[in-house]
């Protein structure tokens, strides 16, 4: 609880209905004396009303500084981070924070200010996960009249009367001049926006079946659409990218570029999205292998976590069998030079596939096996001591050293 009016009415409001609750107070050191104020008012208040009191300090202009954030970001970032912590060391059922009617509409106006789809235009929701917003169908003015009832006094953030950051220049110059449009400009953008939430659980639930049918394959790191399918319209296309960190302005430029040619690529932070024959691909850019890793001698070796060699040299008896599986290799041991090495493909990179006699580029022959530019940027090979790719890994050998009728001792590699 900051000690504000909204604040002060909840807490009173949750004992009334006989909830056990706790207060938090959290000092942000932004108003000198007047922080330090508030926080004794709610210290005062609590112990009068018998409620068990937390408080927290937080260096915000320093934190703000540190992650380049506005003061007001920061300020929610170290509260709602604070709050969980105390959440899952109290064991509570939930969180309520004050937000009002007042509060959604500022919201509503400053989305709608900055550009937003119909999920800004929705404003807060009354509850999200453990956040809990009980007053977010009251008014400001009701809540003034219900403390003036019960004879409850608050503190005013002088902060608050000065029309200086966005939210309060829309709620002090703003907000008034609809009011004089319509006396019930708040009530109705309140009520369009829960008629929005209720729009919105529709049109998410289509989506939802959208993407289901445009997605081909989903693995760990990389996901695979249907372009066209995706590209059916802009919100589809959005709700698709922004989890992995793509932008509304990339998203619109994808869009606004239907018809892209294979290969082009967009960048967020972690991930790329590539362009391929029809289809989006979309990967952790730290997933593409880069690494080198020797193997010299026979034993088991780890690439990464999902990919481990394993190598051992057997005697090539009557009985012996090679192992058909592209995720097996089977080579004349006495043709290969350890050590060996594994390492992600290259351009110009070639070799001899198996049953054939001249060499090919390994690029060539992953387009000809109908490979994306991502799975030939992640494709291992393993070569010998003499620098020759001896198996191009999980798809074919070199045919150089293939197994024949003279080989003595048999070199198995596999993943």
């Amino acid at each position: 609880m900051s000690g504000g009016a909204d604040s002060v009415a909840l807490l009173r409001v949750l004992l009334e209905l006989e909830y056990k609750v706790e207060a938090i107070h959290c000092n942000f050191h932004l108003r000198d004396e007047e922080s330090n104020r508030d926080e004794m008012f709610c210290e005062m208040l609590c112990n009068r009303l018998n409620v068990p009191f937390h408080r927290v300090h937080f260096d915000t202009k320093a934190y703000a500084e540190l992650h380049k954030v506005s003061i007001e970001m920061a300020a929610r970032e170290l509260r709602y981070r604070y709050f969980e912590q105390l959440r899952n060391d109290l064991d509570v059922q939930g969180i309520c924070v004050a937000h009002h009617r007042d509060d959604q509409v500022e919201t509503i106006l400053i989305n709608l200010i900055r550009g937003t789809g119909i999920h800004g235009l929705t404003g807060m929701s009354p509850r999200n996960d453990y956040i809990l917003r009980p007053l977010l169908e009251v008014s400001r003015e009701e809540i003034v009249e219900y403390l003036a009832s019960i004879k409850q006094d608050y503190v005013t953030d002088s902060t608050n009367l000065v029309a200086d950051v966005v939210r309060n220049k829309i709620r002090l110059n703003i907000i008034p001049l609809l009011h004089e449009i319509n006396p019930s400009a708040s009530e109705n953008i309140a009520i369009t926006a829960a008629r929005l939430r209720s729009a919105e659980e529709v049109l998410n639930q289509s989506l939802a079946d959208t993407v289901k049918t445009a997605m081909i394959e989903k693995a760990d790191d990389v996901v695979v659409y249907d372009a066209l399918k995706v590209l059916a319209n802009e919100y589809t296309l959005y709700n698709i990218l922004n989890p992995y960190g793509f932008s509304p302005a990339q998203v619109q430029n994808i869009f606004d570029n239907k018809g892209l040619e294979s290969g082009r690529e967009w960048l967020s932070e972690h991930h790329t999205l590539l362009m391929d024959r029809g289809r989006f691909i979309i990967y952790r850019t730290d997933s593409v292998p880069t690494k080198q890793m020797r193997l010299p001698i026979e034993g088991n070796y780890v690439y990464d976590d999902n990919i481990k060699f394993h190598v051992k040299i057997v005697e090539r008896t009557t009985d012996f069998q090679i192992v058909k599986d592209r995720n097996y290799a089977c080579l004349d041991a006495d043709k290969v030079v350890f050590p060996l090495m594994v390492r992600p493909c290259v351009v110009g990179d070639r070799f001899v596939p198996f049953g054939m006699n001249g060499s090919k580029l390994i690029s060539d022959f992953l387009t000809d096996a109908k490979k994306s530019l991502y799975e030939k940027r992640c494709q291992l090979v393993v070569t010998d001591a003499n620098g020759d790719i001896v198996w191009v890994a999980n798809e074919r050998t070199d045919n150089r050293f293939r197994v024949t009728d003279a080989t003595k001792r048999v070199l198995v590699i596999y993943c």
